[in-house]
């Protein structure tokens, strides 16, 4: 909430994080979320794909440096590590999607976001190859906030998801 609370017409500000957690009886049990640096502006490979085939390939909305992620990588190896040495592992990511409609430019008005992955989140969850992704469409209305969920796999199919707040702590 901190994130959408900062969101203007000029600067959707992205939310992006990895989920960290074990697998008992089958059932993936995310315990944890992991953040790192957007260093989509900064890193070669990063800005490369974004102008060669991720702008071409989903428009110029893309363009704008603060609209799609790319995860440090060494953010992300120190993730991992972290990750491993507490006895978990990293099963994939979680990104937000404000009611862009709502807070975008007019020019955004028309692509309505929800918890179901756009095609650039399809494209991602592919090449990732990630087992979880999970979207959190998060909107501002009637005075609170109000929020979804909802989880793909690599192949972009849905996943069955459920949300345990035993012992005061929420668990994906």
């Amino acid at each position: 909430m901190a994130e959408y609370q900062r969101i203007t017409a000029e600067e959707p500000r992205p939310c992006f994080g990895a989920l960290l957690g074990t697998v008992v009886e089958e059932t993936v049990l995310v315990t944890d979320v992991a953040f790192g640096k957007n260093v989509r502006t900064s890193d070669p490979t990063a800005r490369e794909e974004f102008e060669t085939s991720i702008v071409p390939r989903f428009g110029p909305a893309y363009e704008n440096p603060v609209r799609g992620w790319w995860f440090a990588p060494s953010d992300l190896l120190g993730i991992a590590r972290g990750a491993e040495a507490r006895g978990l592992d990293v099963f994939g990511s979680i990104h937000l999607h404000p009611d862009w409609h709502r807070l975008g430019p007019e020019s955004a008005r028309e692509h309505r976001l929800s918890d179901r992955p756009t095609p650039m989140d399809e494209y991602m969850f592919r090449r990732a190859g990630w087992p979880l992704n999970v979207v959190c469409y998060l909107e501002k209305q009637h005075g609170g906030f109000y929020y979804s969920l909802a989880a793909w796999g690599p192949d972009c199919g849905e996943l069955p998801l459920r949300v345990n707040a035993s012992a005061g702590k929420e668990y994906l």
